[in-house]
């Protein structure tokens, strides 16, 4: 049992120095998405106001899991409501919190990720957290929003490591600087397209002639099918891909997507963006799976439509974009669910964890090749 326990940490370690090297965004190796430009960071913290955090749990047992938390503010979220909706792509998931915004059009609470067992703790600790504001003291009754995906392949899962100050840590840590990506917070232990899947991010500013509004996307990608880069057929280029011959088990597993955008807009046309989400996934081989979870949650940050918990005035009037001002989001919402999903694989690197379950990085090297022979990428 020494010798096993010596040679998976060495696999994971050979795994870290390998991989690290190439723990660099899509766009850095040459390969663009779409037309649109990206924000500063091209990260979902390009939106105003919103933060991220993660808490990322590497231990002996093994634990190989995590929390990833989205804050669309950093005030007091359950008296500054923000606009939100849900869709749902393929509903094998636990997304509590889920029908709240659906009914209600607005989200109270931060945004946690982290895997399927962990959700009732999630939601816990986010209860705890918005008792932590004075101005929620008479407060009754809290929404709390939790996405997941599977992690249990490389996590023990069953061990239900997550603690309500694992979540804590990772709303406490959010900020708005360039997300982290690939294996940390809630994409530790996930898998994509048979490689080592995470956290990935992207954004996308439209022009200024249609508003100049920003689109963040964060994704927690843990799905199968076959792998595209920009129309490219990596996956099958590389013999890996569900029903080939090296990829042939259960496409399984979810994928979250998070978008965010400081356009302001009504749950209504929020929904509609969160639909386009779904485009991006598709374009990158994903193929919403049977036993896959897949969510999009969309909101808005501006401020000119956030929704006070107390108001003397019963009827609200807030700017909102009209339905034919949509488009130019949805291109950009596609865009980025894109991008980001590829960033989660060039980000992750290869990991060992439950009974020396080990899944590789993305082959970035071999996989720039192949984008050169399709005449992408740096030459």
């Amino acid at each position: 049992m020494k010798i096993f326990k010596i040679a998976v940490f060495l696999v994971f370690i050979v795994g870290i120095l390998t991989a690290s090297a190439q723990n660099k965004n899509l766009r850095e190796y040459g390969i663009e998405i779409g037309v649109l430009d990206t924000g500063p960071m091209n990260s979902i913290t390009d939106v105003r106001g919103v933060q991220v955090g993660h808490q990322t749990l590497i231990k002996e047992d093994p634990i190989r899991t995590g929390v990833t938390a989205i804050l669309p503010h950093p005030g007091n979220l359950f008296q500054q409501k923000v606009p939100a909706a849900v869709h749902i792509g393929n509903g094998f998931g636990k997304l509590a919190g889920s029908t709240q915004i659906q009914e209600l059009g607005n989200l109270e609470t931060p945004i946690i990720l982290t895997n399927t067992l962990s959700v009732p703790t999630a939601a816990d600790a986010l209860i705890d957290y918005t008792f932590t504001f004075d101005d929620n003291n008479n407060v009754r009754s809290v929404n709390p929003v939790v996405g997941e995906t599977n992690d249990g392949y490389l996590n023990n899962i069953r061990g239900r490591h997550v603690s309500k100050e694992d979540v804590l840590k990772a709303i406490r840590s959010a900020d708005s600087g360039r997300v982290s990506q690939g294996n940390v917070g809630a994409g530790t232990g996930t898998i994509v397209f048979g490689f080592k899947g995470g956290i990935g991010s992207s954004s996308r500013i439209i022009p200024e002639s249609r508003g100049g509004y920003t689109v963040g996307v964060l994704t927690q990608t843990n799905f199968g099918g076959v792998l595209q880069i920009t129309g490219v057929p990596v996956g099958k280029e590389l013999g890996k891909y569900y029903l080939s011959d090296q990829l042939n088990e259960s496409p399984d597993g979810s994928c979250m997507i998070i978008v965010a955008t400081d356009a302001p807009l009504s749950a209504h046309n929020l929904e509609r963006l969160a639909k386009r989400a779904m485009l991006g996934l598709a374009k990158t081989g994903g193929i919403s799976s049977n036993g896959s979870g897949d969510y999009v949650i969309a909101f808005s940050s501006a401020e000119s439509v956030r929704i006070p918990y107390h108001s003397k005035n019963s009827i609200q009037n807030q700017p909102e974009i009209r339905n034919e001002g949509m488009s130019p989001l949805f291109m950009a919402a596609i865009e980025a669910t894109e991008e980001a999903i590829a960033n989660s694989l060039f980000h992750a690197e290869t990991m060992t964890g439950r009974d020396g379950h080990t899944i590789n990085a993305l082959p970035v090297k071999r996989v720039m090749e192949i984008m050169k022979e399709y005449g992408r990428g740096e030459e």
